[in-house]
């Protein structure tokens, strides 16, 4: 509305109807003893909407954005926003930004600049079956289809389940995605001192931990390159460690090896296959072990931000989807082993342009080190109350009023907040691009277990 400051813009905040001749409960119910209200008074004529609405800004002559000073007067004649001064009021990006869908209630598309959606880092948070899921690979579609003229990242997604591997085969990408399976990845045990080693098992002791970087040492003057059954031998071998230093070691250093990660090298080949406008999905599917997934991610990530300080990769976007797995808040860090880098790109990865986009369903369980430090968040629908309380102390922009319209969002529908957007705005998320992987019925699924189970011992491959 036009006001002596300048253009108001305001958002409803609470809509209500009503109707004078309802105003008085008793009043009703006496005329209903004697004859029926509807008849007696033109009560539909007189039902009225009211809307509440709380001002959020003022352009003044100037073009400048103020604080309202005062309200406006009653009378005032409001309309609908234009649609180029909300894109301005909310800071959208028409030209190169990323576009995940449109504003709800307007014409507009929701087109997120890069760096202020990505660089201060990205949380999408909503409960199972809300699509944030979805939204990610709406996400990834439009970074990976992005012109090279407008800026590109490479990107690494930790795929908990298998959810984008379908973009690997799905023709609009061509050659922009390469799927690698958790089973296949290597670790080479020359690049592990004997802290990497202690920082995998915490209960080690100082003895332990000194008795094994002689060990390590002596390895790396023999040879080149050494497996883990090298070092266990090499340990096995030395007389000059105690019987019982001997023995723990042998111990610690078994129960990695049963982990089936450590190799004489690396694979693959990680800083190689970065590269801008292309994805590298980690695919953890079939691993069953939360240690081992949570060592392959520390490790990815922390070899990428290593090459990243270096230069050797390029600017790059890591989603982690379940974050609250693999950077949980108040466990142990023997259960924690990726946490430590995580938390550490939260802090300074933004220095270095290596971004992480946490994706998760149990907020409260995730990290508040990297929570708190991804300054836009994407939030679908949430129920719980302890993950409301949690996200609502993390984002000052959400108000109850806010907070409350988030249990009701439905499938699709986002509430995007944060360093991305002048004010809080809700989105519809759009339709993909890119085939989406539909997962079988329960009821397709439970006749299909039932034939396999008619014509032979079922298996779990079978399902899978």
């Amino acid at each position: 509305m036009e006001t002596e400051e300048g253009v108001l813009i305001g958002v409803v905040s609470n809509i209500i109807k009503t109707n004078k001749y309802f105003e008085s409960a008793g009043a009703v119910s006496e005329y209903n003893k004697s004859s029926d209200l509807f008849h007696a008074f033109p009560v539909k004529e007189w039902e009225y909407t009211m809307g509440d609405a709380r001002a959020l800004g003022v352009y003044d002559k100037n073009g400048m954005l103020q604080r309202p000073a005062f309200p406006p007067s009653p009378g005032d004649a409001v309309k609908e926003v234009d649609a180029e001064v909300l894109n301005r009021f909310l800071g959208l990006d028409q030209g190169r930004g990323i576009c995940l869908g449109e504003v709800q209630q307007h014409d507009l598309k929701a087109k997120f600049n890069l760096t202020r959606m990505i660089q201060k880092h990205l949380a999408i948070l909503a409960i199972s079956g809300a699509g944030k899921s979805y939204a990610v690979a709406v996400l990834l579609e439009e970074l990976l289809l992005r012109d090279d003229k407008d800026g590109r990242v490479a990107l690494i997604a930790i795929d908990n389940h298998g959810e984008y591997t379908s973009l690997g085969e799905d023709k609009l990408l061509g050659d922009k995605v390469t799927i690698i399976n958790g089973d296949d990845i290597k670790i080479g045990v020359r690049g592990f001192s004997e802290k990497g080693f202690a920082s995998l098992l915490p209960g080690m002791s100082s003895v332990q931990v000194r008795e094994l970087g002689k060990i390590l040492s002596g390895l790396r003057k023999e040879k080149d390159v050494y497996s883990l059954n090298d070092v266990m031998d090499y340990v096995a071998g030395n007389d000059n460690i105690t019987k019982a230093t001997k023995e723990a070691l042998l111990g610690w250093l078994n129960e990695l090896k049963g982990l089936n990660i450590f190799s004489t090298g690396d694979y693959p080949n990680i800083k190689d296959m970065v590269k801008q406008g292309h994805l590298v999905v980690i695919n953890l599917r079939d691993i069953l072990s939360l240690k081992k997934k949570q060592l392959i991610v520390r490790h990815i990530s922390k070899m990428l931000f290593d090459y990243r300080r270096k230069g050797l990769v390029p600017p790059y976007l890591e989603i982690i989807e379940e974050a609250h797995n693999f950077c949980p808040e108040g466990k142990k860090s023997s259960e924690a082993l990726s946490r430590g880098i995580i938390e550490t790109l939260a802090r300074e990865g933004r220095k270095f342009y290596a971004n992480i986009c946490l994706v998760s369903q149990r907020p409260i369980q995730l990290s508040t080190t990297a929570l708190s430090q991804c300054n836009t968040q994407l939030i679908m629908r949430i129920t719980n109350p302890y993950d409301l309380k949690h996200i609502g102390e993390s984002s000052e922009s959400l108000n109850h009023a806010v907070l409350d319209i988030i249990t009701s969002l439905k499938v699709g529908e986002a509430l995007v907040v944060g360093e991305a957007v002048n004010h809080p705005v809700f989105v519809k998320v759009r339709k993909r691009k890119t085939q989406e992987s539909h997962g079988t019925s329960l009821e397709d699924y439970a006749i299909l277990y039932e034939k396999k189970v008619a014509n032979g011992l079922a298996k779990g491959e079978d399902f899978i």
